[in-house]
Parts: C-alpha cells; structure tokens; sequence
C-alpha cells in the first residue's frame, strides 16, 4: 500500500452529516448565474463570534496585475515567529472572498503564530484563467518584499490550493530562467484541483458530499474560456511534466470528496520528484471541511491547527 493511498470511511462524520442536510435544501450552485451562486455560498458562511482571536486585522490594498488588490492581513497575538502566508481562498474560482474565509485565516494565523495575507484574487468567469493565478503571485511577491524576512509560504484551500500550487510552479520556473521570483518555503494544499482528468473519486463522490461532479464541471467552464487550458500546468499542477525543486507541502484530502484521488495522486508525484510531503487523508470528511469552523465542525479546527504547525515549522 502506497503511502498516499487516500479512502473513504464507511460514512460521514456526524459532525459533516449535518452540512450535508442543510446543503440538500439548498439551491444547486451550477444552476445559479455566478452573481447569485456567490450570495448562495456566502450565506453558507454564518455571521458570529471569530473563530479565533488574533493581534490585528486590516484590510488594505497592494499594486496587483490589474489594478488595485485587495488583501486582509491578520497578525498573530505575540508577534510572528514563522514565514508569513499567502492565502487563497476556495470556491471553484468563481465563488468566495475575504469574509467567507476569514475564520480560516484567523485560526491559520493562531495556529502558525505568523502574519497571513488573505488574497481577494479576482473571480471567473468575468476574470477567467490566467487572472487568479496572477493575482496570488503578485501577492507573493508584495509579502515577500514587505512583510518577510527569508521567504514566504503559500496556503489555499480547494481552488485557493491549485492557485498557490500553481504560484510555486510559477516561482520555480522563473528562477530557472534566471529571473526575479519570491523565495516560496512552503506550500499547504487543502483538498485541491490539480488535474482537468476524471478521477475514480468523481465517480465515487459524484454527488450527495457538498462538491458535486456537475459543479465540478461548471467550475471549469466558468473559470477555463478554452478547454486547452486545462493542460496548462500553471492552471493544473499535474501538467508539470517535472515537480522537482519545489518547496515542501502538505497535501490534505478527504474521504467523501471527488478530488480525494488526484489530490493524493499530486501529493505521490510531489514526493516522486524529491519533495518533502506530509499527506493526511481525512476519510470521513467532505470536501472544504476545513471552513467549515463556524458549523461546528470540530475536525476543521484540528486540521488548520496541524497545517498551521506545519507552515510554522517552515522557518525553522
């Protein structure tokens, strides 16, 4: 048996049980224009106490590709002793914002006792395909040049995580070509899309587990305006023919989740080509889990905690 073998449980956790439920007399987001799917997935995420209290929180703009980025900065209570973040947030590249991941951010930053930079990267399909990418690696290079001091470390939850894998791509392949590229030390990928191919698990979590395959499929039409894209490894990671010198990760799956296999196929292929990973397959979880502080899923805390130790550990 591999060592990224990644399977599901004989049922959910009772603590995902209950999102699952609420999310059944919810609207189906692939049937909803983006503008409405957005306020659906938003309204997923209830107002109330913060997941975690931190030092500070501001909310500012940096020089991004196209304009003006914004950007939420929290800074831990102590000071930072590790690598600042760069953050990005899920939601199929077309959903999600500062506020919808802000718990995660604020317990990532607890947990990693270091400032993390949540990026409000621009959104598909009125930004389709290259934008996001080139909004998370502008932010990377603003941290670095402001808030570092020996490198930057990446995280992002689905969509967030193909984005920030894709920035450590970006950054390897610069500095190879000999060109200005920030210094990446670490990369924590949260159940991401790595791959435009069909895994078993999409098959086997097709629907019924939050992430459904058909919204799966709206997803990419919205955020690839040519199915060529798909092969592109700076929008999916798995078209990198060569993962080698790429910067230490943890790679994070889940059972009931339909990017269960590709996930862990990335997290092989990362350790194949000489990567440091650290795999943690959750098998009675579902897909974004890891959000879901604010209902009560108790195995949401527990993880950030462990990826918040792991990015930490990067400065040592």
């Amino acid at each position: 048996m591999s060592d990224f073998d990644a399977t599901a449980a004989e049922a959910p956790h009772p603590d995902v049980q209950q999102v699952l439920d609420l999310v059944e007399a919810a609207p189906d987001v692939h049937e909803l224009p983006p503008a409405e799917a957005r306020m659906a997935f938003e309204a997923a995420f209830p107002e109330g106490e913060p997941a975690a209290e931190v030092g500070a929180v501001e909310d500012r703009t940096i020089p991004g590709p196209a304009g003006d980025l914004p950007v939420r900065i929290y800074e831990p209570r102590g000071g930072a002793s590790a690598p600042p973040v760069v953050y990005a947030h899920g939601g199929g590249f077309v959903l999600g914002d500062l506020d919808t991941h802000d718990d995660t951010c604020r317990v990532l930053c607890e947990a990693a006792e270091t400032v993390v930079v949540s990026v409000d990267y621009r959104l598909a399909p009125e930004h389709p395909f290259p934008a996001a990418v080139e909004d998370v690696y502008a932010a990377t290079e603003w941290v670095e040049a402001n808030l570092a001091d020996g490198g930057v470390a990446v995280a992002g939850d689905s969509a967030g995580g193909t984005l920030v894998a894709v920035t450590t791509l970006l950054a390897r392949d610069r500095r190879r070509r000999g060109e200005s590229a920030p210094e990446i030390v670490y990369q924590g990928l949260l159940y991401p899309a790595t791959d435009v191919e069909l895994y078993p698990s999409v098959t086997e979590n097709a629907g019924g587990y939050f992430l459904t395959a058909e919204e799966m499929a709206y997803f990419h039409d919205h955020y690839l305006s040519h199915e060529l894209h798909g092969h592109n490894r700076y929008a999916f990671p798995t078209a990198a023919r060569d993962l080698s010198g790429l910067p230490p990760a943890t790679v994070v799956t889940a059972g009931f989740d339909p990017l269960r296999d590709e996930g862990a196929a990335y997290a092989e292929r990362l350790a194949d080509a000489g990567v440091e990973v650290t795999f943690r397959n959750h098998e009675d979880m579902i897909h974004g889990f890891a959000s879901m502080l604010a209902l009560d899923v108790a195995r949401a805390r527990e993880e950030l905690t462990e990826l918040g130790a792991d990015l930490a550990a990067a400065g040592d």
